[in-house]
């Protein structure tokens, strides 16, 4: 009977294999690199493999690689795409002869850092830690001609993946078939990714290797605004569509609705409107978000500011010859050149009637959401520099390729967006400089000045304020200081105030605590209201009796300004002078206010 063989003894894995080559299929999912066919040598006998790096390219397209070096997936990914870029990027082309002159120092440190560049734009994999954040602008010729004059600067000596060795190596051709263009086939890779990403900004896919899906009509409408319409194509990349009819129903949406917080356009799917059709809804409802239609209302009603709102957009784009206008949307040659608060006065007069008119959500509801649907929570960017910048660079784009007049209502709050918002903080001082004057110091003998004491054989008068300077020169705070109040956001306002009184010369204000009851905390020095004031109260906000017990104090200047703060929970409020509220960004006071309002960001 033979003997059985014993078992083969099973092989352990490899750590450094394993992640080389995760780094490899990282590398390979990508559209644009997984174009670039090229040969990987891992062997130990290798000529060409560092000894001290990662990886090394060669022109016959073969990336050599240390066998052993251990490294982290994302690490390889990068190795592997900057030894392809360079093949892309025609560092390394394939020629036939054998006596090939190989570049110098400042062309190889030259073209890796023009090839990290480039990386930090297409985010493969993970750069090394002692790899520059930045790299210069320029070429490679460019910087290798810089370099041979000044020296090549520290951080881009070895800033390839070879480490202290060259990791471009130019070979003669070694097959005999025909070099390949490996430039060309990166080239219409690169075209092919920048048409995917089109695809995914207008909803054909869900991401840059999947399907395209069936196209509706509101998707092409979307799709034509990013590829061929500049003036929108910025916003439409940003806006996301939901054809939802459940939710359509649910909400009363006749045709389309718009949230500018999270960038979404609510479409009712069963209605059939042609392509061009589409374009005019989905360019109404993208003005809408990006002119800031719902912030700009302020205290107007809602939905008479919307329809205001909807006779000057639709104005604008039968103007411009966007898509087709649908049947019975609001729309009036005579109020043609008018702004939304202007089209606002003119329609509030006849409120009844308007109140019958429908908007793209329907009769009686305006198209322009202010609150999230759902109850889902805002999402946390940067809204104003979207939909600003957005615009801006479109226009550019629209004038400079001569696509057309613009109407120039349009045109003008484009421009006026552009210029962002002056800070609460200096439109406050603005008050301040306007209704709170800078007191007048006195000066006297019989108040010695602090600097007598190095003088003492030459009188110098003091320099002080007078009572009626302090009485003069004032403001009043009415502070809101129920549980609702934001610690963060009324630190911040307390610090401008007294930072600003401070900088005034403005002796001392009066401040009052409001909740349930006011509390007079009396004149307090302007370093005081930021750092030794104390919140006395946190149950309900009535902030009428706090104001009452200040504009009656008999030490309280007639002619004094009145700070009011609060986070727009309170009661309606009465004031008979000059005021002013300073409440966080987005709250709403239940009262039109008869003074500024400054909105803390």
């Amino acid at each position: 009977m033979t003997p059985a063989r014993p078992a083969k003894k099973a092989r352990r894995p490899d750590p450094a294999a394993e992640a080389f080559l995760a780094g490899l299929a990282l590398v390979k999912r990508h559209p644009a690199l997984a174009a670039l066919e090229a040969d990987i040598c891992r062997s130990r006998d290798c000529a060409h493999s560092p000894r001290h790096g990662a990886a090394a390219v060669d022109s016959n397209g073969r990336i050599h690689v240390h066998p052993d070096r251990r490294a982290e997936p994302a690490e390889w990914a990068w190795a592997l795409a900057h030894c392809l870029i360079h093949l892309g990027f025609g560092h390394v082309p394939a020629h036939r002869d054998r006596r090939r002159e190989q570049p110098d120092r400042y062309e190889l440190a030259a073209r890796c850092a023009v090839v990290n560049r480039f990386l930090l734009t297409l985010r493969v994999g993970r750069a090394p830690e002692d790899l520059p954040a930045a790299y210069p602008d320029g070429e490679e010729e460019q910087l290798a001609a810089r370099w041979r004059k000044t020296g090549v600067p520290a951080a881009f000596t070895h800033c390839g993946t070879a480490g202290d060795a060259p990791d471009q190596i130019l070979v003669p051709w070694s097959t005999w078939h025909t070099p390949p263009d490996w430039q060309l086939a990166f080239a219409h890779a690169l075209t092919r990714t920048v048409s995917a990403a089109m695809d995914v900004a207008g909803g054909r896919r869900d991401s840059l290797t999947g399907e395209i899906r069936p196209q509706q009509p509101w998707d092409r409408a979307l799709g034509w605004f990013i590829s061929s319409y500049p003036l929108l194509g910025g916003i439409a990349s940003g806006m996301k569509l939901v054809a939802d009819a459940a939710l359509a129903r649910e909400h009363g949406i006749s045709v389309a609705a718009v949230d500018a917080t999270l960038g979404e356009i609510y479409l009712n799917p069963l209605r059939r409107y042609e392509d061009e059709e589409w374009r005019f809804v989905l360019a109404h409802e993208m003005l809408h978000a990006a002119l800031r239609h719902g912030d700009r209302r302020g205290a107007r009603d809602p939905y008479l500011f919307n329809v205001a709102a909807d006779y000057v957009v639709n104005g604008w784009l039968v103007e411009m010859g966007v898509g087709t206008m649908p049947e019975g949307l609001l729309y009036d040659p005579g109020l043609g050149g008018l702004s939304a608060e202007e089209v606002y006065d003119r329609i509030v007069t006849d409120a009844r009637r308007v109140r019958r008119l429908a908007t793209l959500r329907g009769k009686g509801a305006g198209d322009i959401l202010g609150a999230p649907l759902g109850g889902r929570p805002h999402a946390y960017v940067d809204l104003d520099e979207f939909y600003r910048r957005g615009l801006a660079q479109g226009l550019d784009l629209h004038l400079s390729g001569e696509r057309g007049l613009l109407p120039a209502g349009l045109v003008e709050e484009i421009r006026a967006l552009a210029h962002p918002p002056v800070p609460w903080d200096a439109r406050l001082a603005r008050w301040f400089d306007a209704f709170v004057p800078r007191p007048e110091p006195v000066r006297s003998y019989a108040r010695p000045a602090r600097r007598q004491a190095s003088t003492p054989d030459i009188p110098r008068a003091g320099r002080y304020f007078p009572p009626e300077e302090v009485a003069r020169c004032t403001f009043g705070v009415v502070l809101d200081t129920s549980g609702s109040m934001d610690r963060r956001l009324l630190g911040k306002a307390l610090g401008a105030i007294a930072s600003y009184a401070e900088a005034r010369d403005v002796p001392a204000a009066r401040v009052v605590f409001c909740d349930a009851a006011p509390y007079d905390a009396g004149y307090l020095p302007p370093g005081e209201i930021a750092g030794r004031v104390r919140v006395r109260g946190r149950g309900g906000t009535v902030l009428q009796p706090g104001l009452d017990l200040l504009l009656r104090a008999r030490d309280f200047p007639a002619t004094a300004p009145v700070l009011i703060i609060t986070d727009g929970h309170c009661d309606v409020l009465r004031v008979r002078r000059e005021h002013a509220f300073l409440v966080p960004d987005g709250a709403r006071l239940p009262f039109t206010a008869r003074g500024p309002v400054f909105r803390l960001r």
